[in-house]
């Protein structure tokens, strides 16, 4: 997915707690490695000044990375699609990695960002993803539809 990342010369990179960094309901060990493992990664960027990890659960790392080649930002409870004010400030262009379109695309979709889709396999999903999953299936072709051009 990064590659993805690199070709859009992303100079913001949002990316999704859940599952892409951690899995869900998995323990904070394993929370504050993929959140070490996706600095590491993305500070090898070219263009990336800011990576940002938004969930809207309540969990977060005890402590978050820091790197010298980018800002590093964790928003817990972080209100995606509706709240857009924490990231106001970052610099654009910008993208947004993760695995739900009615929250993670449409989040892109408000910023004016890209969106990269993370699909996990559906029988990994737990209940609620799983179903925000269909709700997502019914968003995309209303949110990203270019006019003039019919949905996938």
């Amino acid at each position: 997915m990064l590659s993805r990342v690199e070709e859009r010369a992303a100079r913001t990179v949002i990316f999704d707690v859940e599952p892409l960094v951690a899995y869900w309901d998995s323990g904070e060990d394993e929370l504050e490695r993929g959140v070490a493992l996706i600095v590491l990664r993305a500070g090898q960027l070219p263009e990336a000044q800011v990576v940002c990890f938004a969930t809207n659960s309540t969990r977060r790392p005890q402590a978050v990375p820091g790197s010298a080649d980018v800002r590093v930002v964790y928003l817990a409870s972080a209100g995606k699609p509706m709240r857009t004010a924490p990231y106001q400030g970052f610099p654009r262009p910008g993208v947004v990695v993760g695995d739900q379109i009615a929250t993670d695309g449409l989040l892109a979709r408000r910023l004016g960002y890209a969106f990269v889709q993370y699909r996990p396999p559906l029988d990994e999903m737990p209940a609620g993803p799983r179903l925000l999953r269909q709700l997502g299936r019914l968003v995309r072709p209303v949110a990203f539809s270019r006019p003039g051009r019919p949905s996938r």
